[in-house]
């Protein structure tokens, strides 16, 4: 690609991308002033929210899993909601349900917490598969439909889940068909010795220190909406395009996977590719873009042979060997 080879400092993007990049800066400082460190992990939650793509984040309890799902919602100035999944909750506790009204003699549509902006649905996995079906169809639509008439959720519309990798009584194992619609899969470890040496100061300071409501919004949806509208229009050229689709291709016939990735994880890929060029002040991808998101895109959509599990391999391996494999374009 030509444009890669621009010298440093040359190079000015065709697209008004310093918006953009003052954007993400101002939310990830938001985010800072209460978490500290877990650079990783903000930075991809920007990505994601730029990309206009769902969530699901997984970590050992107490690494603020939840709290940097709050965070990420209180710096867009949007609606809110949380919702605690557990094995009794029904699918009409999500999405709503008609109610009877007396004085019309008609059924009216009461929406659930799903209809507002950033959803955040703390522990995903301990509600069962009749109620995670209540997400399909709000999450790749971004609608509902009950009782046969369809209601659209509102814009912008994002949800962040949470997960816990260790327990394993009373959960249920997410369906692929839900896994295969969130755009990213985040592994969310603990923090260093010095980032949580600098927590417990804080900590010692008062537990204000620690809430999330000293985030104030730095940004609204319309900002929101340009900025995405932005990293759209942020060029592939068509020799990543294939080498996009060769990974892809790569992950449904290697012999360590019983499952590789579809469609949807190459578009994913592309559009998270491109958030992360925007947030670098380029109006072009290039290879380390894609190879930047790979492992969060793919983690959740690939599977292991029953003997790769057995040998220890992680899927973030196996998609090492997938991107060594396939070659780089020039």
């Amino acid at each position: 690609m030509e444009q890669e080879n621009i010298p440093e400092g040359g190079y000015a993007p065709a697209l008004p991308l310093a918006e953009l990049r003052d954007a993400a800066e101002r939310i990830r400082n938001g985010i800072h002033r209460v978490i500290i460190g877990q650079d990783a992990v903000i930075d991809q939650l920007i990505i994601a929210l730029l990309s206009d793509g769902h969530v699901l984040i997984e970590g050992m309890p107490g690494v603020a899993k939840t709290l940097a799902a709050k965070l990420l919602a209180r710096t867009v100035d949007t609606g809110f909601a949380r919702i605690q999944f557990t094995p009794d909750l029904m699918p009409g506790d999500v999405i709503g349900t008609s109610i009877f009204d007396p004085a019309t003699a008609a059924f009216t549509f009461k929406p659930g917490p799903i209809f507002s902006n950033i959803v955040l649905v703390d522990e995903i996995n301990r509600a069962p598969a009749k109620t995670q079906s209540a997400l399909f169809e709000v999450m790749e639509e971004r609608q509902v439909t009950v009782d046969g008439t369809t209601h659209p959720v509102g814009n912008p519309f994002m949800i962040v889940a949470t997960q816990n990798p260790i327990e394993h009584e009373g959960t249920y194992r997410l369906p692929e068909a839900q896994l295969d619609r969130f755009l990213f899969k985040i592994d969310m470890g603990h923090p260093g010795v010095d980032e949580e040496e600098q927590l417990l100061l804080r900590a010692q300071e008062g537990l204000h220190r620690m809430d999330a409501a000293q985030v104030a919004p730095v940004i609204a949806p319309v900002e929101l909406a340009r900025l995405r509208q932005l990293v759209f229009q942020v060029k592939c050229d068509a020799k990543l395009v294939r080498y996009i689709a060769e990974i892809a291709q790569a992950t449904r016939t290697d012999g360590m996977l019983m499952l590789g990735a579809s469609p949807r994880a190459s578009l994913a890929v592309q559009r998270a590719a491109k958030a992360v060029a925007a947030m670098q002040g380029r109006d072009f991808c290039v290879p380390e873009d894609i190879k930047q998101v790979l492992p969060a895109v793919l983690r959740h959509r690939i599977l292991l042979t029953p003997e790769r599990e057995m040998e220890g391999l992680r899927p973030d391996e196996a998609v090492a060997r997938i991107i060594a494999k396939v070659p780089v374009p020039r």
